[in-house]
């Protein structure tokens, strides 16, 4: 697939002046007036974040009336429940809320919806079983924002609601006693792209400058809304990067037995955005997926060391057999792909027969990176029902093409880029129609994905020290991606495939210098290219440990043949 490469232009002047102003090396002088952090104030933020650049919890729409309420009922000691979601950002957001109230004296229950069984958000069977146990307040987190008719019918059982989300409205709010979303229409805070943890934070910064606690006691829950931070994959800027920096820090040593126990059965050696998004993150949502959020959050909370091992290991089995069963369908999917030709459409849907509701999101997002096309799965039930997740390329609003398919589908929701669907058995085949001629007229075919170059630099020109030194750009993720980099005119010294030729691996050679490089999911370029050839090649710069030795490599994303 080709693949549009985009290179910065780098104005030097302004990286020479950063360079000489902060005593940094050039190449990092260069990231940063790529990414326009140039001024004092953001180099700072940006590097070395403190807890003082938080802003002002009581600057959020609602915070004031949550908070006094909340503090009501610590003071009565009322029943209260926190509904969360079942994903990473739910969980996390759970154990910091439950227990920081529990360390105010308030012992409160929780509830989580089963994804398979009840899918997301509030539900009025969920809410009919909060109000039987005796409760008196509810705070959602993570979730309630479009609970319109939810809230009212909690309201009419007398029970009054605490909503804090993070997720987008619509033009009407749910009739609640505080809403706490900084997406609001009418919100003024500097900052709205807050994970549902990070929500929680502020309401827990909040009701301590209330009460007058110190600053430690909301502080140490860092780790875990760090954890959550990254997992939800918002944009890392802002206060989400001081979130993410500091967090990460206090997951280093962090006094969570549960977080230490899936940090250290996850294998990862070192803490950082990579441990968060490929090491905890997967086991804590693999909960979720199989409808066993609850562990999840058990393993978080328990003080329990021998509880906390046992339940890292039931995490690992759950994340196996996700693995596994997402593997079987995305095996089926190929197979459909293949035998009906439909990489050759604009759009990517296909359906089987009782697929996993947990997993199949995750295989979309896989069949889109696979081909890059907006893609559609849907999982078929003896009702003749079909449940599906969709996923799509930059350039394609998803939302807005399934509001063009109205006819076709019984419920949709989602965004731009993310979307879950229900249609009819009945309805299936002309739903792909639809949806392929409205790709058609939007032209997807023509979008290219891009991969951003931060700078062209030469083999001679780095070392450890300088590949060391884009640590400071850490923690990566959304919106603060690894840097990349172009190297032309290498020379290819060696290559073959690995794992059955899915990866690449090959030593690249510029005059007298020869460095690794590793392509995952690349494998297949090894029968295009031959040892002599001169190639140019985009890629992140790491240092790669194995057998006690260090050495440079790049992580390549993307080859062609030199000019």
């Amino acid at each position: 697939m080709s693949k549009k490469w985009q290179i910065y232009e780098t104005d030097e002047e302004q990286v020479r002046k950063i360079q000489e102003k902060y005593g940094l090396n050039k190449l990092l002088s260069t990231i940063l007036v790529n990414r326009n952090i140039t001024t004092e104030e953001k180099i700072r933020l940006f590097l070395q974040p403190t807890r003082h650049d938080f802003y002002n919890p009581f600057l959020i729409t609602d915070m004031e009336k949550a908070v006094e309420r909340i503090i009501k009922a610590i003071k009565n000691q009322e029943k209260v429940t926190i509904y969360g979601d079942y994903d990473v950002d739910g969980i996390t957001s759970i154990t910091v809320l439950k227990s920081f109230l529990k360390d105010r004296g308030l012992e409160v229950n929780f509830y989580i919806p089963n994804r398979l069984d009840e899918g997301y958000g509030l539900n009025k069977e969920a809410i009919k079983k909060i109000v039987d146990n005796g409760c008196e307040l509810m705070i959602t987190v993570d979730c309630g924002i479009s609970a319109i008719e939810e809230i009212e019918y909690a309201n009419t059982l007398g029970i009054e609601t605490i909503i804090t989300d993070h997720h987008e409205p619509s033009n009407k709010l749910p009739n609640a006693l505080a809403i706490i979303d900084n997406k609001r229409k009418d919100s003024t805070y500097p900052f709205r792209e807050l994970a549902g943890v990070g929500v929680v934070f502020k309401l827990i910064q909040a009701i301590s400058t209330k009460l007058e606690i110190k600053e430690e006691e909301y502080l140490k829950y860092l780790d875990i809304v760090c954890v959550g931070t990254i997992s939800d994959i918002v944009p890392l800027i802002d206060e989400n990067r001081v979130i993410a920096k500091l967090g990460l820090l206090l997951i280093s040593q962090t006094k969570n037995i549960g977080l230490r126990s899936i940090i250290k059965t996850s294998g990862y050696s070192k803490v950082d955005s990579n441990t968060i998004s490929f090491g905890i993150a997967p086991r804590i949502n693999a909960c979720g997926r199989m409808g066993k959020a609850e562990e999840a959050l058990e393993l978080l909370l328990s003080p329990n060391i021998n509880y906390v091992n046992d339940l890292s290991r039931k995490l690992n089995e759950h994340n196996k057999t996700r693995q596994e069963t997402e593997k079987s369908i995305l095996e089926s999917a190929i197979k459909q792909i293949e035998k009906q030709h439909l990489d050759q459409n604009n759009t990517i849907i296909v359906g089987g027969e009782n697929w996993h509701h947990g997993v199949i999101g995750i295989v979309s997002s896989k069949i889109t990176e696979m081909y890059f096309k907006p893609s559609i799965l849907l999982s078929f039930e003896e009702d003749g029902i079909g449940k599906g997740s969709g996923r799509s390329i930059p350039g394609f609003d998803l939302h807005d093409a399934l509001m063009k398919c109205e006819d076709c589908i019984e419920k949709f929701g989602g965004h731009s880029m993310a979307v879950g669907v229900t249609i009819k058995k009945e309805n299936f085949e002309n739903f792909k129609k639809e949806f392929e001629e409205i790709a058609k007229a939007s032209h997807t075919e023509e979008i290219m994905p891009i991969i951003q170059v931060d700078s062209k630099i030469d083999l001679k020109d780095i070392n450890k020290e300088m590949v060391e030194s884009l640590k400071q750009l850490e923690p990566f993720g959304e919106a603060n991606r690894m840097p990349v980099f172009l190297f032309k005119n290498l020379k290819i010294d060696s290559i073959r495939s690995l794992s059955e030729g899915k990866h690449l691996k090959l030593t690249l050679k510029d005059n007298n210098i020869i460095i690794n490089g590793i392509g995952f999911n690349l494998g297949n370029l090894a029968i295009e290219y031959t040892i002599g050839d001169k190639v140019d090649v985009v890629g992140v710069l790491e240092i790669n440990h194995f057998n006690g030795e260090e050495s440079l490599q790049i992580n390549i994303k993307d080859i062609m043949k030199s000019l």
